[in-house]
């Protein structure tokens, strides 16, 4: 079951905020755990001590209220129900099923016996008029699938090493629901991977944007998926769709790139010159959010381009870990990723499947040793014995997952 793995990266941050007047928004892609981690906080209120009653769950994805009810009617009816002399911890997930949720999530808000947590799966949950209406009330947690440490926990019963769990986890899908269905067969889970595609494309992005040629953005969502960590650009994916026999507008592919980041299927990375320290305006990267989409849409062949899944990889336990990330230009050379901390420090990475041949190492090597300052360098392969290289630390890429 879901709630026995316990999302401690996420269950820390919301300890930190609780009881503190702002609004708690989980944010992520549909099916990615947001719900079950919302249901494992509010049990771990109830175990610290707080009454049952002062802990108050939602799920408008459920038919929990009349459907004639309006914003007020709701925030009268949970507002009745709460302890005005002590703190109550109110749990909305998914409330923009509601017209105007917005005001709803305000009217909470303003009371101070009220702490707030909320679900949404897109972009558009906080943008525009409702971003404007709550500005400066709310923190946003992003939530994404298991990362490793929490598969290879997932996956303890099994006879399984670390290093044979991590070449499953490599070409399978990481979202909770379809690793838990793995012990159901392939089958079963696949059908599930497809209807969260499903899901997430027609609730999140077709009817949102009314999208007409839902051909031409299949065709494109899947021209991405095949092109994860590579520089692309909307007129490059444009031109490379029309010699393909797919005539698309570079416009109409900037637009559809637009939806689909913004419903988290695909996350954005923009480029920096190391050099010139300014972050470049074109040729981005795309990574994916769960590998498990790209073979459903790509099929099983392309588990021969597994240095950009691995890459994929390290990008997403990177976003987890809380960086800001960029992929870097050194001159003439590419650094896979800088990242930055909350202490404006800087990181280097390079991710490679092995460096066990001299041309490959050379290739590696060579940007990170072009980079002037002493920030920590690091490449990730799949190698088993590792060591140091001209001060550049070399790191198994699942001992580098498991070590938190």
């Amino acid at each position: 079951m879901n709630e026995l793995i316990n999302r401690k990266n996420y269950i820390q941050q919301l300890e930190k905020l609780k009881d503190e007047h702002i609004i708690k928004v989980i944010t992520g892609l549909r099916r990615s755990g947001k719900s079950t981690l919302l249901e494992i906080f509010a049990e771990q209120i109830i175990d610290s001590g707080a009454p049952t009653n002062r802990v108050q769950c939602y799920n408008f994805e459920k038919p929990i209220f009349p459907e004639e009810y309006t914003w007020l009617d709701i925030y009268k009816d949970i507002f009745s129900k709460t302890d005005k002399e002590n703190m109550n911890y109110i749990f909305l997930d998914e409330p923009q099923q509601i017209p105007e949720f917005e005001r709803l999530i305000d009217a909470l808000y303003t009371e101070k016996f009220i702490d707030l947590y909320v679900t949404g799966s897109n972009a558009y949950f906080l943008s525009g008029e409702i971003a404007t209406l709550l500005s400066g009330r709310y923190i946003t947690i992003h939530i994404l699938p298991f990362s490793f440490g929490e598969y290879f926990e997932s996956q303890k019963n099994t006879a399984l090493n670390k290093y044979e769990l991590f070449n499953n986890y490599l070409y399978e899908t990481s979202l909770p629901q379809g690793v838990l269905l793995r012990s159901q067969g392939a089958d079963i889970q696949n059908r599930y991977i497809q209807d969260v595609y499903s899901t997430v494309v027609e609730k999140d992005i077709k009817q949102r944007y009314n999208i007409q040629n839902m051909r031409g953005f299949d065709n494109l969502s899947k021209f991405l998926m095949g092109a994860i960590g590579s520089v692309v650009s909307p007129n490059s994916i444009s031109k490379a769709m029309k010699q393909d026999k797919q005539d698309i507008h570079h416009n109409t592919v900037e637009r559809y790139i637009e939806y689909l980041v913004n419903s988290y299927v695909f996350y954005q990375v923009s480029r920096f010159d190391i050099k010139g320290k300014q972050q470049l305006a074109t040729q981005e990267k795309y990574y994916l959010v769960d590998i498990g989409f790209r073979n459903l849409k790509l099929g099983k062949f392309q588990y021969q381009d597994v240095g950009h899944i691995l890459e994929n990889i390290v990008y997403l336990e990177l976003n987890r870990r809380g960086y800001q990330i960029w992929i870097g230009k050194v001159g003439a050379y590419e650094v896979d990723f800088i990242v930055k901390n909350a202490l404006n420090k800087f990181e280097y990475y390079q991710v490679t499947w092995s460096m066990s041949d001299p041309k490959t190492a050379e290739r590696e090597i060579r940007p990170l040793k072009s980079i002037d300052d002493n920030y920590p360098k690091y490449i990730i392969s799949t190698d088993l014995i590792t060591s140091e290289i001209e001060g550049i630390e070399h790191i198994n890429i699942v001992d580098w997952l498991l070590k938190r």
